[in-house]
């Protein structure tokens, strides 16, 4: 089995794309420090619980099991909390990921998939948002991940550190299976948030802005089940093994849905009504975020899978209701 090296594998979509390379047939192996993961979502491979700065851990690694690609996931991601402690987030997205990606380089490791976000663009210009938008974060999460990815730009020109830079728009779902799923604390995320609404598990839903310049007045997002989010890693890691290039691709499904509708699907999904509150917005939200998700399709041959609204809705549900970790 050919061995990948995983940094963040404990944390919710890192799990989920551990789950989906071994079920392509390689060796994920997981190295995180448990800052945000869970020890019991690594199931299918090592676990080398470390730092990614932890330069001789992760040569240890990459060594020890022949790690011939690495996927980076490992990064702190709340908006929010970005803003208001962003030396927190370039210390971390920017620091502590140059200096895994320099370890990769000095250990022989010459292909990279990065986690990066639709939040690299900004306040979107155009209805779709395609690779070549504008790069305008508004947030300081997104502004630590573009300047990540400007720094593998060089790393490939100097060190043939290939990659595969994967932009995000919005990761929601769970294992279909009941193995992986959303735990965060605190939890900021829609989908998740409402799922605990329904069941009860959780406060009523805050919704943030019914104001914003939408069909509803809520915000629109583009929701890319994690199980496809899964399966385009092991895509990027594919096309890297076999020789392929440098690329920057979007996730997503090409089609939004407003706060109001996915809380609609909810309850239909639920079958019952889920109590919410409607609030001012949140700095740094943009009204609408959708993927042009084209070249996706052509570069990897990936086209998602389970990303109906309601699948997405339903999965997440099952995982709250049945939470292991």
């Amino acid at each position: 089995m050919t061995a990948i090296l995983v940094a963040g594998g404990a944390g919710y979509i890192g799990a989920q794309t551990c789950k989906a390379l071994s079920r392509a047939g390689f060796l994920p192996v997981c190295v995180d420090n448990l800052s945000t993961g869970y020890r019991a979502a690594v199931q299918w491979g090592p676990l080398i619980e470390a730092d990614i700065r932890d330069e001789a851990a992760v040569r240890r690694a990459v060594a020890e099991y022949d790690c011939k690609a690495a996927v980076h996931f490992a990064a702190y991601s709340l908006v929010g909390e970005s803003n208001a402690d962003p030396y927190k987030y370039y210390d971390n997205n920017v620091g502590a990921a140059t200096a895994f990606a320099h370890t990769l380089i000095e250990n022989g490791v010459q292909a990279l998939v990065f986690s990066s976000t639709a939040a690299v663009y900004g306040d979107p210009q155009s209805d779709l948002i395609d690779e070549d938008h504008p790069k305008a974060p508004i947030n300081a999460y997104g502004a630590t991940k573009l300047a990540f990815e400007q720094a593998l730009g060089w790393f490939s020109r100097a060190h043939d550190l290939r990659h595969v830079i994967l932009r995000y728009f919005n990761a929601a779902g769970a294992d279909p299976d009941g193995e992986v799923g959303e735990s965060h604390e605190p939890e900021t995320h829609l989908i998740p948030n409402i799922c605990k609404a329904a069941l009860g598990t959780g406060p009523a839903l805050s919704i943030y802005g019914d104001d914003y310049a939408t069909p509803d007045g809520t915000a629109i997002r583009d929701y890319i089940h994690v199980v496809d989010l899964a399966d385009a890693h092991v895509a990027a890691v594919r096309h890297l093994l076999n020789g392929g290039g440098d690329l920057r691709l979007n996730v997503g499904t090409g089609r939004g849905a407003s706060v109001a509708e996915v809380l609609a699907a909810a309850e239909r999904v639920h079958g019952g009504k889920v109590p919410a509150t409607y609030g001012p917005r949140r700095a740094g939200d943009p009204k609408a975020l959708v993927a042009d998700a084209s070249r996706i399709r052509q570069a990897l041959d990936w086209t998602p899978r389970y990303s109906d609204l309601d699948a997405v809705i339903r999965d997440a549900l099952n995982w709250q209701k049945n939470r292991r970790y």
